[in-house]
């Protein structure tokens, strides 16, 4: 066992307070891994509106947070709750004006609103009379406490020497911004390259400042160091290649289990799942498709985004349901841009017999599908993690994905699923064609392959075994320096 760490963990989004995607989940999930190996670990993120308004088990804390900024003083209160099944707190910082409004992102000031909750972290540590031996900080909106950490956190005896990680969740969000924010921060640094005049790129300065940085799959480091993948960031991640690293995001056992998950109408296990079958029965007659017993359901289940590969869904769908690999039928659940959401709607509008767009979300019946479904469609353009295809593998439903990011880290063509590497229709038609195939004539195969997925190891506890090495690197360093 590794000596115990004090652990501040920073995220824009923590599961179940506040979730758009993979950076919630691990901001749900990872502090309750390291925290069951001896680490200390205290979460912090804004209180957005439904803390505000009272979130069950959440209670006020009496302090005052007097935040400084290039406008001044600023006030701040802070909410404390625990990650649910869990000892690990998670501490809210309030400010009406910043935080409480409709949306979590989207407003013209979200750099100064994350650069504020950034600095009134570090306040609230000392509230806590708790000092931290590192900094872990997610994506854009947490780079603020990287930069200050790294520049004037270095002149506060309270906070000097303390080491930092920074993990990288979608580098393609960046937060771009007026240099002002420095003076808000009230920071004096220097540009960088990947800087426009003027401007401020968290996400580069998060990768410049931090002692460790990494990404949620191997690939997915690999590919931002590229051309085509590094979002105008690629020289800057290769000149800190020695420092970058690709961690697998885990998934919640716990939460994403088909022997106990309470939504599912029948339970089942790998060496038991002829209860599938009911499942499969539940699913088809939610979504009011024909009970058939012999015939593969493929389905997908995303927000839909250019990000996620809509863009050669189409054409692929329409050869599906016309028979061209056999009888299939296809349900797809998501929401997102009104394009792909009107493609859907025609495409299953033409095939009502074989075919059910859900648009919207349903939390029930996302489980259901996973347990009703025979493959599960990721054609994404790239995917930094995935969690939708470790879902599918231990649920039985056998992925079929495009080989980019953790979807090719995790998904092994002929073995747990089916995989293609070129981004267009024909590419993803021969994968479904492939996969077709096997369950149509090869039975056997089809249940090796589906087995191969539902064994997979995809726990929180290695990856947190992980993350334990990348903190004890980046304290290194900061004794090597001190």
């Amino acid at each position: 066992m590794a000596e115990p760490l004090r652990i501040l963990f920073l995220s824009a989004e923590v599961a179940p307070f506040a979730k758009t995607g993979g950076l919630g989940d691990i901001g749900g999930s990872l502090p309750k891994a390291l925290h069951d190996m001896g680490h200390d670990v205290r979460v912090m993120m804004p209180a957005y509106a439904n803390i505000e308004a009272g979130y069950p088990g959440v209670g006020s804390m009496p302090l005052q947070l007097n935040v400084p900024t290039g406008s001044g003083v600023i006030s701040a209160g802070a909410f404390e709750g625990r990650l649910p099944g869990s000892d690990v707190p998670v501490y809210f910082i309030a400010e009406h004006n910043l935080f409480n409004r409709p949306n979590i992102y989207g407003y013209w000031d979200d750099p100064y609103r994350f650069a504020f909750f950034s600095k009134a972290a570090f306040e609230l540590t000392s509230h806590l009379d708790w000092r931290p031996d590192l900094l872990h900080a997610h994506d854009w909106h947490t780079a603020p406490a990287v930069v200050w950490l790294a520049t004037a956190g270095q002149a506060d005896d309270r906070f000097r020497g303390i080491g930092s990680v920074f993990t990288i969740h979608n580098l393609a969000h960046q937060g771009k911004t007026s240099w002002n924010v420095f003076e808000y921060m009230q920071l004096y640094t220097h540009g960088l390259a990947e800087e426009g005049y003027g401007e401020v790129n968290f996400m580069a300065r998060g990768i410049y400042h931090a002692n460790i940085i990494n990404t949620v799959s191997p690939t997915y480091a690999r590919e931002i160091m590229t051309y085509e993948g590094g979002a105008g960031l690629d020289g800057l991640l290769r000149h800190r290649q020695r420092d970058l690293h690709g961690i697998l995001n885990g998934l919640d056992y716990d939460e994403w289990n088909p022997a106990t998950d309470p939504r599912l109408p029948a339970h089942y296990t790998v060496e038991a799942r002829e209860a599938r079958d009911e499942n499969r029965r539940a699913l088809q007659a939610a979504l009011g498709l024909p009970q058939l017993s012999n015939i593969p359901i493929l389905a997908m289940i995303s927000r839909m985004d250019w990000q996620k590969g809509f863009d050669l869904m189409g054409h692929a769908i329409h050869l599906l349901m016309n028979g061209y690999s056999g009888p299939a039928q296809f349900v797809v659940l998501g929401t997102g841009q009104p394009h792909y959401e009107n493609m859907f709607r025609q495409l299953a509008g033409y095939h009502r017999e074989k075919m059910a767009a859900y648009i919207g979300y349903q939390a029930n019946l996302a489980p259901l599908i996973y347990a009703g479904s025979d493959m599960f469609l990721m054609p994404s353009l790239f995917e930094p993690c995935g969690l939708g295809q470790m879902i599918a593998m231990r649920y039985g439903s056998v992925p079929i994905v495009r080989a980019t990011g953790g979807l090719a880290d995790t998904v092994h063509d002929g073995i747990t699923g089916f995989t293609f590497y070129d981004f267009n229709g024909d590419s993803l038609w021969h994968a479904i064609q492939r996969a077709t195939y096997v369950y149509n004539t090869d039975r056997e195969g089809w249940r090796r392959i589906q087995t191969n997925g539902m064994h997979a190891n995809f726990s929180w506890q290695r990856s947190a075994e992980a993350y334990q090495q990348l903190y004890e690197w980046a304290r290194a360093q900061m004794l090597y320096r001190g």
